[in-house]
């Protein structure tokens, strides 16, 4: 792809997503990597690297700079589940779906105690309508667009884990 990253759009950058790229931006500047998603409003790419034992590195390559995007291979089944997951944390590994039914009822039940309107939705819990706790179901597990809600919930769930 020569010039106009930026005048591409979503539906063009999509096709690169999970590939691996050779940026040309700037003068003399070249950076690869896979490209792992585009800002939708800068174009900027966000490339993704991995290194030995397991180590990754994330590089910005801003959208503006951008003069070229050459695929240099798709990505393979493995290394796109990798690219999914480099972004979430690891602590969800290893617990079994009793642990977190026990977690997300404990939660509950403690909402519940502190007179905070909680319910069920499928594996998450919504609390009053504004927000959802996921798995592993921690304050850093909570997400609602109302700030002092979401830090009040995480408050109370953080003294819920103190407690055990």
């Amino acid at each position: 792809m020569e010039c106009g990253w930026p005048l591409l759009g979503p539906l063009q950058w999509i096709r690169y997503v999970n590939k691996q790229v050779m940026v040309k931006a700037g003068k003399d500047e070249a950076h690869s990597g896979w490209l792992h998603t585009v800002d939708p409003v800068s174009a900027s790419l966000v490339l993704v690297s991995f290194r030995v034992e397991g180590a990754v590195s994330v590089q910005v390559v801003m959208g503006h700079a951008v003069e070229q995007v050459e695929v240099l291979q798709e990505a393979d089944e493995e290394t796109t589940e990798r690219l999914q997951t480099v972004f979430f944390p690891q602590r969800m590994h290893g617990l079994d779906p009793e642990e977190l039914r026990r977690r997300r009822g404990s939660i509950q039940r403690w909402l519940e105690k502190n007179r905070v309107p909680v319910k069920e939705d499928g594996e998450m819990l919504r609390v009053a309508g504004v927000l959802t706790i996921t798995a592993p179901y921690g304050p850093e597990d909570c997400c609602s667009s109302n700030e002092i809600i979401l830090g009040r919930i995480q408050k109370l769930i953080q003294s819920s884990h103190n407690l055990d």
